[in-house]
């Protein structure tokens, strides 16, 4: 008998230790899967902050860029050498155009049948926008506060220049001289409206 109560004792003793292996065991596994768990967290986190400050210092630097870009474009503008390095170039364009005008008006004397007013007239405003383009495309690669010279310009110089032309392929004396000064009276008009907008 003794010796069948020292078989169930060893057998009940197996017993409890295997149950409290199994349960040592369970708590090391739900150990382990809480610290992974926890560490995947924890690395969501800080993927997240890094990514989010990533974002943030790009937006800084995109903003900071466009300051300074404006920050240049105004001291170019508050510069008074390069107010009056666009003033040599302007006024080189601009001097240009003058004798190129007074070329006009004497190839369209000689050239074209002046009795059809309309088609000189629309002659001559071809001629001038063609030459009031070249001298934007000119102006396009100078910038002064942070607009290229370009957008100082106006179409509506063309028309004050056509009229000088007309009056003077249609006036009964041709006089080059006259042409040449009236040319360049309307060339002074347009300076003027050009620095005038430069400054406003």
């Amino acid at each position: 008998m003794d010796e069948v109560q020292g078989v169930i004792d060893v057998a009940k003793g197996i017993s409890d230790v295997g149950a409290i292996v199994m349960t040592g065991a369970a708590f090391i596994v739900l150990s382990l899967l809480m610290w992974v768990v926890i560490f995947r967290w924890f690395k969501s986190i800080i993927d997240n902050m890094i990514t989010k400050n990533a974002k943030v210092m790009d937006d800084l630097l995109a903003t900071t860029n466009a300051q300074n870009e404006l920050l240049n474009d105004i001291a170019d503008g508050m510069r008074p050498t390069t107010l009056l390095q666009i003033k040599s170039i302007s006024n080189t364009c601009f001097d240009l155009s003058v004798e190129r005008v007074c070329r006009i008006i004497k190839k369209v004397r000689e050239e074209n049948n002046i009795i059809n007013k309309e088609a000189t007239k629309q002659k001559i405003r071809t001629l001038l926008c063609n030459l009031h383009e070249d001298r934007n495309s000119r102006f396009d690669t100078t910038r002064y506060r942070g607009k290229t010279l370009t957008h100082f310009t106006s179409s509506e110089w063309i028309d004050w220049v056509a009229e000088v032309v007309e009056r003077e392929v249609y006036s009964e004396n041709p006089n080059n001289a006259r042409a040449f000064t009236n040319v360049e009276a309307v060339y002074a008009r347009i300076r003027l409206d050009f620095y005038h907008k430069l400054n406003d």
